[in-house]
């Protein structure tokens, strides 16, 4: 388990560009699988990037081209770039940590942080 803190969501005019972070707490930082989800009011939480201990990505087909995810395991940070938002992408957005690869549904990771709100408006 590891304490896990997002930033950086906001409120954007589509076509912006908003930068998430993740700040962890613990020694093991570097161990992790970690991933973004997002939730919308009303849906459930659906899977958006997952980052592993050599840099290897995967994206959901919906932001491919558009988000980076990347990690600085110096700083135990991971990181969202995100560009060219659109209003689809309002949600809270939650980043997690995990010790399986590949794993694209949250019930495999065990670590949670309390997520932050990103609205895009059109």
């Amino acid at each position: 388990q590891v304490h896990l803190v997002e930033s950086g969501g906001g409120f954007v005019q589509a076509g912006g560009s908003l930068r998430l972070s993740c700040a962890a707490s613990g020694r093991t930082f570097s161990t992790y699988v970690m991933a973004w989800f997002r939730q919308a009011p009303g849906k459930e939480r659906d899977f958006v990037a997952v980052i592993n201990w050599n840099g290897g990505t995967t994206y959901t087909d919906s932001v491919k081209g558009r988000f980076t995810i990347s990690r600085d395991n110096a700083k135990n940070t991971m990181y969202l770039q995100m560009n060219s938002l659109k209003p689809e992408d309002t949600a809270v957005y939650y980043c997690a940590a995990g010790s399986k690869w590949p794993v694209y549904g949250p019930a495999e990771y065990h670590s949670w942080g309390q997520g932050t709100q990103v609205t895009v408006s059109s």
